[in-house]
């Protein structure tokens, strides 16, 4: 799960960045050729893990977010286990925004796009504090592959981005900001309603994973 500094304040002056990569890479040149591979692997799979448990302490309390919404660093990480239904569902809806058959459609595009895609995305709707939180990252098996979307409207913007690794490789950062700008402002979801910003803004990934990856992918918000 790709680790993203907590989002400015100010959505004109949002950024993202990575951890710094480069100073591991210049300082494995001193090592033999046998050892630069272990190694750098050994501490590739050490970062993601870490990544991976800091991400979801903070994140799916709210969405470590890409839109631009708050101080993410500010909410204490939630784990409740006896808000996750008793069977596996790609959606989880503890807010009551989706009805029965929003979700039965939502579950459906979310298999078609892992069956097209090889990616995961997953969908959590929720009022902090009432969500299940960390309980999710077993639940749903998060890795690499997946894309945790959380859908609330505690700051504002509904939509909030985790993305792993590999998805962060494929769909350039941009694009979850400028979808959050387009389906998840405020006057959107007033007048379209939680659900239909979900539904949008599912509609919008599986539009964007099943692009051809290249320089221009993702660059528009369908």
């Amino acid at each position: 799960m790709a680790f993203l500094h907590p989002p400015c304040s100010s959505p004109t002056s949002q950024t993202t960045s990575r951890l710094p990569f480069t100073p591991l890479i210049a300082a494995s040149s001193h090592l033999s050729s046998t050892q630069k591979p272990t190694q750098l692997s050994n501490w590739v799979s050490e970062f993601r893990s870490k990544s991976l448990n800091l991400v979801l302490s903070g994140a799916l309390t709210l969405g470590l977010s890409l839109s631009g919404v708050g101080p993410v660093e500010a909410k204490v990480g939630v784990n409740k286990p006896e808000l996750l239904p008793k069977e596996f569902s790609p959606v989880i809806d503890v807010a009551g925004f989706l009805s029965d058959g929003q979700e039965k459609r939502l579950a459906q595009e979310i298999d078609n796009i892992e069956k097209d895609t090889g990616f995961k995305l997953r969908v959590l709707a929720q009022n902090y504090p009432d969500t299940p939180g960390l309980a999710i990252k077993d639940f749903w098996q998060v890795d690499d592959r997946t894309i945790v979307f959380v859908a609330d409207p505690t700051f504002g913007n509904i939509l909030n981005f985790n993305v792993g690794a590999s998805v962060d490789l494929d769909v350039p950062r941009s694009f979850w900001s400028r979808l959050a700008g387009k389906y998840g402002n405020v006057f959107y979801w007033k007048e379209k309603g939680e659900d239909g910003a979900i539904e949008a803004a599912v509609v919008a990934i599986s539009s964007c994973l099943k692009e051809p990856v290249g320089s221009d992918n993702c660059s528009e918000v369908k």
